[in-house]
């Protein structure tokens, strides 16, 4: 068997040319690139829902007459596009290509993990629909309608099922550490999903029951799969564009472990009208997660050693950078507002959207963005050039900030105020206006950043098509060779 060394040379040694997609990447193509047109449109879809329910939040007249744009439809099918419909559907497409990559196989049953794109999409499509129309189920990160949650299920059954075949049919050797993060996420959403489905949904438990499990849900989704994919993402590519290996498989296992052990335990809000164990038990393990960040801290710190941040030689470096700034912000905000003293500030303010759009954009579509931009030319044998790169990621970067800065400085102020037995309700939410009004140009800048980004794979994957499109026509028109003596 291989050593560590060996296979890190390996793939290093792979990844040194890009002139042409080798067979594990034609494998991939068409599943990735569904999914990246459909994630790309999603994220634009999800910037201007977003951008809609931001503007009526302080201008309540804004699109007043539609019932269907009303703030609480437009609120959550935002989040709904933005999770299910840009934010997995990026992390699918790069999941896919890296396990057939590392495995150096061909993504088994391809045409399935297509078909599985497509009805992940048809899914996203249903589901969004139903909550605009009023079919939401109320639960926060799952308000999709029952028909929409079947096909996504299905659709991510198909794409598992090809991942989990290129993974057993893999020659021994030794396993990178993204393989451990990518297999496990692979089996952990269609649990936490199906699991919280039906115990919300379909036989729904009574009463603060319910709001246990769409915690546990939330929490688990947000933090143990998002980081399971977006570490494992990071963990493979930003050594790659740094063209060094990764610092320690032993730190990379510490994240392993702290994600899956610990991650699912958090998120119960302190005073929850639950046994009193279980915001104890939340809070305990929200501090232990200081373990798991301190551990990719350290390792991605030795790895960028010595490159000081010099990201402008290759851009999508830059968008790895933000994700991993995006969360250890985000992680850090959730171990604070894990203490009792600082929960009972936070709870229902801003903060809260704040911290989930830093987790999901922030660090999730930020960092599968920088491997979608690294994993396109190897699809198509068309790289999307430096500049439009960089707007992208200068853009979003703002945007980002711009959307969530001010957000969470509201929620502390709204906080301080709830809190304050003489403060009237109303005082509390006009003290936020001023910030939620720059926050919606945050929302406008994230509009354009997505904009960028579905016209620079829209780009990419109309240069194939065109390709395709002539190779097709010489072959058509080609001269068909006689027999030998025939006139």
């Amino acid at each position: 068997m291989r050593s560590a060394a060996d296979a890190e040379a390996s793939w290093r040694n792979a990844d040194c040319a890009l002139a042409a997609p080798t067979p594990s990447d034609t494998s991939c193509r068409w599943p990735a690139l569904v999914l990246l047109s459909g994630a790309t449109f999603w994220l634009w879809v999800a910037s201007v829902l977003a951008l809609i329910a931001s503007i009526k939040f302080h201008g309540p007249g804004f699109l007043a007459d539609q019932a269907w744009l009303t703030y609480g439809r437009v609120r959550p099918a935002a989040w709904q596009a933005l999770l299910y419909g840009g934010a997995m559907p990026l992390g699918l497409a790069a999941a896919l290509w890296l396990s057939s990559h590392l495995c150096r196989m061909r993504l088994a049953l391809s045409s399935l993990a297509a078909a599985g794109a497509v009805l992940w999409n048809v899914g996203v499509l249903a589901g969004v629909w139903g909550i605009l129309a009023g079919a939401s189920t109320g639960f926060e990160w799952l308000e999709m309608p029952r028909h929409a949650a079947v096909m996504l299920f299905l659709g991510y059954g198909l794409m598992g099922m090809c991942a989990l075949g290129t993974v057993q049919a893999r020659p021994a050797g030794v396993w990178h550490p993204s393989e451990w993060f990518l297999l496990a996420a692979v089996f952990w959403f269609p649990w936490v999903y199906s699991t919280a489905h039906l115990l919300l949904v379909v036989w729904p438990v009574r009463g603060v029951t319910q709001a246990v499990v769409a915690w546990w849900y939330a929490t688990n989704l947000g933090v143990v799969w998002l980081g399971l994919v977006g570490l494992g993402l990071v963990f493979y590519f930003v050594p790659r564009l740094l063209e060094r290996p990764l610092h320690s498989r032993a730190l990379a296992l510490v994240t392993f472990g702290g994600l899956v052990l610990l991650g699912g335990w958090t998120g119960v809000p302190t005073g929850a009208p639950v046994p009193a164990w279980m915001p104890a038990l939340s809070t305990a393990t929200g501090v232990l997660m200081l373990v798991p960040l301190l551990a990719t801290l350290l390792n991605c710190w030795h790895t960028f050693s010595g490159r000081g941040w010099k990201t402008g030689s290759r851009p999508p470096l830059g968008f790895f950078v933000l994700g991993l700034l995006a969360y250890v912000v985000f992680s850090l905000i959730g171990v604070v507002d894990a203490l009792p003293a600082v929960g009972r500030l936070t709870q229902f303010t801003w903060l809260t959207p704040a911290r989930h759009q830093l987790a999901i954009y922030g660090f999730f579509v930020m960092t599968a963005t920088g491997a979608i931009y690294e994993i396109l030319p190897r699809l198509t044998g068309h790289r999307v050039g430096d500049r439009r790169v960089a707007l992208h990621l200068g853009t979003a970067a703002v945007g980002l900030v711009l959307a969530v800065v001010p957000l969470a400085a509201s929620g502390v102020v709204q906080g301080l105020k709830l809190n304050h037995p003489m403060v009237p309700f109303l005082e509390s939410l006009n003290a936020t206006l001023p910030m939620v009004r720059l926050s919606t140009l945050g929302e406008v800048l994230l509009l354009l950043a997505n904009s960028i980004f579905l016209a620079n794979v829209a780009g990419v994957v109309l240069r194939l098509g065109r390709a395709q499109l002539a190779a097709a026509w010489r072959f058509a028109t080609a001269p068909v060779p006689r027999p030998e003596g025939m006139p």
